[in-house]
């Protein structure tokens, strides 16, 4: 199996999911939208996304798709099953619907539009994303104070899942270190050298620096 990926937030997820697996699977940086290259990837995945993971004459697109895959191959419990799973389903929704969203939202304006040039920061929709990432926070909090990882005793999927944008906290600017709980939560993850650097070794060009903006 191959692993098409980018350094952009959700292929960056699959690619840390599956070094933390030691997937058996080769790696390959690819660009879905280089030019000539679109009929390629449509192939591949019609949303002309990344990640996408391909074998003999089948693919699999979608982060969360990938990680199930990947850690039923490798038999973890990464990807919860049994009476874990409905828990960790459940903070895959809420992340991706609230946490994750939110911080999205706000790397969108002051991250991926000043790294690829496709318009001025929209202040509007950081504030927006701001009052969405407390709202998702203040629930987050609290869950994470009593415990280390989301679900159960140990990492699960739901960590790397909710934790998607924070590696690109530098350019987004979210105020973690409100809500101390979260900040060493995701200090956790930062200590798996799979989580903190998923390139290391690989060809992956480094993205385009981000001009910080107020």
């Amino acid at each position: 199996m191959k692993l098409l990926f980018s350094r952009n937030p959700n292929p960056r997820l699959a690619v840390a999911t599956a070094r933390y697996l030691k997937a058996e699977i080769a790696y390959e940086f690819a660009s879905s939208t280089a030019p000539g290259q679109a009929e390629h990837y449509r192939a591949l995945n019609p949303n002309l996304t990344l990640p996408i993971l391909v074998g003999p004459g089948w693919s699999l697109w979608e982060a969360d798709a990938i990680a199930c895959r990947l850690s039923r191959d490798v038999r973890s419990d990464f990807w919860r099953c049994g009476n874990d799973e409905p828990d960790m389903i459940r903070w895959l929704s809420w992340g991706k619907e609230r946490f994750a969203f939110a911080c999205d939202m706000v790397h969108f304006e002051r991250g991926t539009k000043q790294r690829y040039g496709i318009g001025p920061i929209d202040q509007a929709l950081v504030e927006e994303g701001l009052r969405q990432f407390h709202s998702a926070a203040v629930i987050l909090e609290p869950e994470l104070s009593g415990r280390e990882w989301l679900v159960g005793n140990s990492i699960s999927y739901a960590d790397f899942r909710m934790a998607t944008f924070l590696p690109f906290n530098d350019a987004a600017r979210l105020p973690l270190d409100h809500y101390p709980a979260i900040r060493r939560w995701y200090g956790r993850l930062e200590a798996i050298d799979a989580w903190r650097d998923p390139f290391q070794g690989l060809e992956a060009p480094p993205l385009a620096p981000v001009k910080i903006e107020a």
